[in-house]
């Protein structure tokens, strides 16, 4: 009996084992993409590389959000930096600390987000663009960030690195 006991235990760890796992992986990729966007909002403004052909360009940007599980971003479509954004997703930003002298470098690719909820949201969070923009206007112009990868960098401590 007791035999039996244990392969039922067994059999039923193996077959939620997956489920915890995959519930484990959710909520640590929550936290990562949480503490870069605390990063980035506790630094005001950070700057971000784009490219245009062959020449890299770089420009500060201070908003930064979590809306429906994504980091979010937002520009005004009619400028240089998104025509670069939509002609070559791909791009770097680099933010600096002063008060913890820590640096953060993110490589990632951005995704534009049209709807009007998404572009609502970020025009809520940074109040101050509504005098420029709106969700409805066809210059708002919101982008998620995917396959990012960003170091946390100091003068004393080793690298760490955060993926999601």
């Amino acid at each position: 009996m007791k035999f039996k006991s244990i392969l039922i235990v067994n059999v039923l760890l193996l077959a939620f084992c997956p489920i915890i796992h995959a519930q484990t992986n959710e909520k640590k990729g929550e936290q990562p993409m949480k503490e870069v966007c605390e990063f980035l909002k506790a630094c005001g403004h950070y700057f971000i590389a784009t490219v245009d052909g062959d020449q890299p360009h770089v420009r500060p940007f201070g908003t930064a959000a979590i809306f429906e599980n994504k980091l979010y971003i937002q520009t005004g479509k009619r400028k240089k930096v998104a025509k670069q954004m939509m002609a070559n997703p791909k791009i770097e930003i680099c933010a600096y600390n002063a008060t913890k002298g820590q640096w953060l470098r993110i490589e990632a690719t951005v995704t534009p987000d049209e709807r009007i909820e998404a572009k609502q949201f970020m025009l809520d969070e940074y109040p101050s663009l509504k005098s420029m923009y709106a969700a409805n206007d066809d210059n708002t112009f919101v982008l998620y960030l995917e396959n990012v990868t960003a170091t946390f960098n100091s003068f004393s401590d080793e690298p760490r690195v955060v993926k999601f």
